[in-house]
C-alpha cells in the first residue's frame, strides 16, 4: 500500500508560528524524507466558509496568504499537492454519502466540534456546514487514501470519526476505503504553543500570534514583550517556568548549537532553566535569546516568500494544477465509492444486460 499524506489549513488569516511549529515544519521534513509517495495539502476554504460564511471575501483573500506561507516555509509543488478544498467537487458528493453512516448524537458527542462550537458561540444556532465537518474531513482524508494525517492533539477526535466512518463503510459495501493514522507532532511543546500574551491558544483575534510574514521588528517587538513569569519581578527572585512562554517557546524552537552562537555561558536549555529557577537571571535576558533564535528561524522565511511575492499570478497556477491533480485522484475515488454502493447505474454493464434480459423473457 502507498504511503499518502494528507492535511491542511484554514484560509482565514496568515499562518502563524503555532502552525508551523505545529504541522507545517514537520510537513516539509516529511516531505523531503522521501519516505511517502503521495502528499497532498489543502487549503481548506469550503470548510472555513462554514463559519465565515458572511464574510466570503476574507477566506477569498487569505487563500493567497496561505498559499504564500506554505511555500515560503518550504513547501515544493513538484514533491507535495497544493490545492484548494472547494474546487474538488467530489469531495461534496462524498460527504453527502457518508452522512449516512453517521447519526447526530455521535456528531455531538465529538470533542472537537463541541469545543470549537463554545468557542465561536454557536451553542444556539449552529450552521449545519459546522456541524457536519467531521464528515466532511472523512471525505477530505478518503478522497486521497490518505494512510498518514498529520494532526494536533485536538484533531485526534476528527480523526477517530473518520477511521469509523471508513470502518462503516467498507463493513456495509465494499473494502474501498483506506483508514487513517494520526502523526503527532514529536516535540511535546510543539503540540499546542501558547499565544504571546500566555493565553492557551493562538489566535489573530486576540492578537497574540507571532506570523510567519512578520518583519523582524515586528517579531521583536512581540518576543520582548512576551508573558513570563508574573511573579519574577526583580532579577533576583527564583522564576517559574510553568506557563512561562518563554520557556514554552525555547522548548519548541531551542537547539544545542543556539548556545553555543547565542549564550555561550550556558551548555543547554536544562541549564537555562535551572538558572531562572534558582533566581539571578533577567526576564529581558532570555527574550533576547529567544528573540534572536526566532529570528534565525524566521530569516529564510521571509526571504522566500519576497521571492513568491513577486509573482501572484505563478502562484495561483501552482494552485490551479495542484487542484485538477488532487481532483483526478478523488474522482477515482468516487467512482470506487459509486461502485460498492452500486449506484454506478451507466457504467454497470452487467446490470444493464440482467434488466434487458428480465425485461425480455417477460415479454415473451
Amino acid at each position: 500500500m502507498e504511503k499518502i499524506i494528507l492535511t491542511g489549513d484554514r484560509p482565514t488569516g496568515r499562518l502563524h508560528i503555532g502552525h508551523y511549529v505545529g504541522s507545517l515544519r514537520r510537513r516539509v521534513e516529511l516531505q523531503n524524507s522521501g519516505e511517502y509517495d503521495k502528499i497532498f495539502i489543502m487549503i481548506a476554504d469550503a470548510q472555513a466558509l462554514t463559519d465565515n460564511f458572511e464574510n466570503p471575501e476574507k477566506v477569498r483573500q487569505n487563500i493567497i496568504e496561505v498559499a504564500l506561507d506554505y511555500l515560503s516555509c518550504g513547501l515544493d509543488p513538484a514533491k507535495s499537492n497544493l490545492f484548494i478544498q472547494s474546487q474538488i467537487s467530489e469531495l461534496t458528493e462524498l460527504t453527502f454519502f457518508y452522512s449516512d453512516l453517521v447519526t447526530v448524537s455521535r456528531l455531538q458527542r465529538n470533542p472537537t466540534v463541541k469545543s470549537e462550537i463554545k468557542m465561536r458561540n454557536f451553542e444556539a444556532s449552529i450552521p449545519v456546514g459546522f456541524f457536519t465537518y467531521p464528515i466532511s474531513q472523512a471525505a477530505d482524508i478518503t478522497a486521497f487514501k490518505a494512510t498518514t494525517v498529520p494532526a494536533g492533539e485536538d484533531q485526534l477526535p476528527m480523526i477517530e470519526q473518520t477511521r469509523e466512518i471508513v470502518r462503516k463503510f467498507n463493513s456495509i459495501y465494499d473494502e474501498v476505503l483506506v483508514e487513517p493514522e494520526a502523526l503527532l507532532p514529536d516535540n511535546e511543546a510543539c503540540m499546542r504553543l501558547p499565544g504571546t500574551d500566555g493565553k492557551q491558544k493562538m489566535s489573530k483575534s486576540l492578537g497574540n500570534c507571532i506570523y510567519l510574514a512578520d518583519t523582524e521588528e515586528e517579531v521583536k517587538k512581540k518576543v520582548m514583550g512576551m508573558y513570563t513569569d508574573p511573579l519574577h519581578i526583580r532579577k533576583e527572585d527564583p522564576g517559574h517556568i510553568e506557563g512561562n512562554c518563554v520557556f514554552t517557546y525555547l522548548d519548541a524552537f531551542c537547539r544545542l548549537e543556539h548556545f553555543e552562537e547565542y549564550l555561550p555561558e550556558y551548555h543547554n536549555l536544562d541549564e537555562l532553566k535551572e538558572h531562572y529557577q534558582r533566581g539571578g537571571l533577567g526576564d529581558v535576558k532570555i527574550k533576547k535569546f529567544l528573540n534572536n533564535i526566532m529570528q534565525e528561524e524566521l530569516a529564510p522565511i521571509r526571504v522566500r516568500r519576497a521571492e513568491f511575492e513577486k509573482d501572484i499570478p505563478a502562484v495561483y497556477e501552482i494552485l490551479k494544477k495542484g487542484s485538477e491533480a488532487a481532483r483526478e485522484v478523488a474522482a477515482q475515488t468516487l467512482s470506487e465509492v459509486k461502485r460498492a454502493m452500486k449506484i454506478n447505474y451507466f457504467e454497470d454493464e452487467e446490470l444493464i444486460r440482467a434488466q434487458s434480459a428480465k425485461y425480455a423473457s417477460e415479454g415473451k
